[in-house]
């Protein structure tokens, strides 16, 4: 274990041009997600409950329980997998992971976040109680009424919106977090951070979980359950840390840091403050032994 490392490491020089980002090293791919056993998906699923994304039945049932199996299924139209993950058309959700307490890699966002910190999708809650028990205030957002009740049984505070509606304190922020694959929300990336822009104070920070695989990917989804139960289709995305960077220098994030644990990449975003023109540095992906 070492201690908490400056924002400067793994930070090279500053770039001398934004086309910088153009150069991030290639992201190292982890092994396939394995497909899960407990119980198989069958040919002949259970009729189908169209409720909302992330907000019906089977999704409610695995936060109750705190276990899946859950997946997102891809759906026409979208393009095809890229790299691994994905058992077909379904990529597995980890619900159980979701449902814990914060592991080392939670650990090492929760870390840098500078309070008072907004969690754009926050699930069941796990960051914005670990946040509050560390006295920084923090605030959940979620459609999810389900992932919205766990967060405030648990002593979380959180309310049942999109990111896209109007919330508390908008522009107050000092932290941002997108956690679990959360960049996707939306299927729009770019738009969905130039939002969070608009969330957090100027000279604020966001941390941001890319996916475990250097992709970019465009998707119609659905939340299904083992016995083929599912909510009605909605856009989703998936982005690397190569996509997840080009996408945030779009929206005028600029990175300020960059790391992995436990195969789970991170980085970590600035908002500059008005009259800001320093050229971005070039990031340099590292481990993080927190």
């Amino acid at each position: 274990m070492s201690g908490r490392p400056s924002g400067a490491e793994g930070l090279a020089a500053a770039a001398t041009q934004r086309t910088a980002l153009g150069r991030y090293p290639p992201i190292e791919r982890a092994n396939p997600t394995q497909p899960p056993t407990a119980t198989p998906l069958t040919d002949h699923p259970a009729p189908a409950h169209g409720g909302e994304p992330w907000a019906n039945h089977p999704y409610a049932r695995a936060l109750r329980t705190g276990r899946g199996p859950l997946f997102l299924r891809r759906l026409p139209p979208s393009d095809p997998p890229q790299g691994p993950g994905w058992w077909g058309d379904l990529l597995p959700l980890d619900v159980e992971r979701w449902c814990a307490a914060p592991d080392a890699a939670d650990t090492s966002v929760l870390h840098r976040c500078l309070g008072p910190v907004l969690d754009a999708g926050c699930g069941p809650g796990r960051m914005a109680v670990a946040l509050s028990a560390r006295g920084t205030p923090a605030l959940g957002v979620d459609v999810s009424p389900a992932a919205v009740a766990h967060t405030r049984r648990l002593g979380g505070r959180a309310v049942q919106r999109s990111v896209f509606d109007r919330l508390p304190a908008e522009g107050r922020w000092s932290t941002a977090l997108l956690m679990d694959g959360n960049i996707g929300m939306g299927g729009d990336p770019i738009a969905l951070l130039a939002r969070l822009s608009a969330l957090v104070t100027p000279g604020g920070r966001l941390l941001a979980e890319a996916a475990a695989h250097d992709v970019d990917e465009r998707l119609t989804v659905r939340v299904e359950d083992a016995g083929g139960r599912h909510g009605r289709p909605f856009r989703w995305a998936r982005l690397g840390t190569t996509a997840l960077l080009r996408a945030a220098d779009a929206a005028n994030w600029h990175p300020t840091d960059a790391w992995t644990v436990g195969g789970r990449p991170f980085v970590a975003l600035h908002r500059p403050n008005p009259g800001w023109h320093e050229p971005p540095p070039t990031l340099t992906t590292r481990p993080d032994h927190r």
